[in-house]
């Protein structure tokens, strides 16, 4: 796929990519008929406020870094706002804070360390990235060669262009999320669940060991998805006629482990899913590594709803402090 071209030539220079750093949006949507899945952030909540933080529209383009090791400079002064997981932080030289916004001068160099707890980080800039949508996102899902600059991870020399601030920027408002209000990211994590798809397929012990039982991520974990190690559950049908999934579905394998699919999960599959894990418990799970734990907990299909509008709420509700 060609390199993407856009209006603004200036913005940051790649200087070295880290483990894994995409270019996200907030997902794309209505493509599956296409085979095109949703990509967009694993951590949503962490991204949001990456953007809102900065005083853009939620869905604006950022980046997620993986695990660390981006390193930036920048072409232009600019403000921008980083969130997620705990990674160390400097600006030439100079440790930052997340969870903060701030002006960033051209020529400054950015650096996000290997974090130990947690997974991602989201970067955003005032204004947002200026990468051009396909098939109506920015989304990067690299198994599909699709979205941010060249369908792949950012690499050294990519360049990401974004607007400049006015000139008076040492006066623009710089924000923060007060400590209390941030993400707790823990390497245990309890997924609620509401028993859909096939679940009829698995007796009631089935159920009761699988909502009873501890799981570990294995070392198969990844944007697409989480495979568990822990008591192989059964059901009473080896396979189905393949059909769409969701976001959060738990697939349930012939060895009896559970895949939890996420974001660059497969369109259609043929394993029998016992139920799907509500979205914010998904995002909670996307900060986990191997070795973490997770338990499951069945809630209804109102209890799920309740939650969502709950979280929703307290995003909506909650007041950043103007530092500057």
């Amino acid at each position: 796929m060609a390199k993407n071209e856009n209006k603004n030539t200036l913005g940051f220079i790649v200087n070295n990519g880290g483990v894994l750093s995409l270019i996200q949006d907030a997902g794309r949507y209505g493509a599956f008929n296409l085979g095109l899945t949703n990509g967009g952030p694993a951590d949503p909540l962490a991204f949001y406020w990456s953007n809102r933080l900065c005083g853009n529209e939620l869905n604006s383009t950022a980046i997620e870094i993986n695990l660390g090791g981006l390193q930036l400079t920048a072409q232009v002064d600019c403000v921008i706002a980083i969130t997620g997981a705990p990674m160390p932080l400097t600006v030439n030289g100079q440790a930052k804070d997340l969870w903060r916004s701030f002006l960033v001068k051209a020529g400054d160099k950015i650096h996000l360390g290997f974090t130990s707890l947690g997974v991602r980080c989201y970067l955003a800039v005032a204004g947002g990235f200026d990468i051009n949508p396909i098939f109506g996102s920015t989304a990067t899902v690299c198994r599909e060669s699709i979205g941010g600059i060249s369908g792949d991870k950012l690499v050294e020399n990519d360049v990401l262009p974004c607007q400049a601030v006015p000139k008076a920027a040492d006066k623009l408002k710089q924000l923060m999320l007060a400590k209390h209000d941030q993400p707790k990211y823990s390497n245990e994590v309890l997924l609620h669940t509401v028993l859909s798809y096939q679940h009829q397929h698995f007796s009631a012990i089935e159920k009761r060991l699988f909502f009873s039982s501890e799981f570990q991520i294995s070392k198969h974990w990844d944007r697409m998805g989480y495979r568990l190690q822990g008591r192989a559950i059964k059901a009473d049908i080896s396979g189905i006629l393949s059909e769409g999934i969701c976001y959060g579905a738990i697939q349930i394998p012939a060895d009896g482990q559970p895949i939890v699919l996420l974001n660059d999960r497969q369109t259609i599959g043929g394993y029998p899913k016992i139920g799907a894990v509500i979205s914010q418990d998904c995002a909670k799970l996307s900060q986990c590594r191997q070795g973490d734990k997770v338990r499951f907990e069945p809630i209804s299909m109102s209890q799920a709803d309740n939650f969502f509008h709950l979280n929703l709420s307290r995003f909506n509700q909650t007041q950043l402090i103007v530092c500057s």
